[in-house]
């Protein structure tokens, strides 16, 4: 339990939940433009139609997009933790807690189905 009893620990909690969104959406935003550079690069270079080969650029694309989504997960866990430790007279009335989590959790899924059409799709 904290020693406080101000909402500004439950809004702080809140703020880096977000912070970790946004950080596990660049990890995946990265990791894409890395998977596809490297599609690029195949194009330009071959011009064309050869089998396209995995090379470094798409594994690495893969880990940083599945890195992302671990991320978000990892993340949600923690704030999940932090809530439990809180008093109820620190979580604004009405207010819904679960909506920061949700996102992150949704994040974390779109990361997998994004992983998942990168493997096995038609790219």
């Amino acid at each position: 339990m904290s020693d406080l009893t101000d909402p500004r620990v439950f809004f702080a909690a809140e703020r880096t939940l977000l912070a970790w969104n946004r950080t596990s959406l660049a990890w995946m935003a990265f990791g894409f433009v890395m998977e596809r550079f490297g599609l690029f690069v195949h194009l330009v270079s071959a011009g064309s139609n050869a089998e396209l080969p995995r090379g470094v650029s798409f594994w690495a694309g893969i880990a940083f997009i599945s890195f992302g989504a671990l991320i978000a997960i990892l993340s949600a866990w923690q704030y999940r933790k932090v809530l439990r430790t809180l008093k109820p007279v620190e979580i604004p009335e009405g207010y819904r807690v679960g909506v920061g989590m949700l996102g992150n959790v949704m994040v974390a899924l779109l990361g997998v189905v994004l992983t998942g059409y990168l493997l096995f799709g038609d790219t």
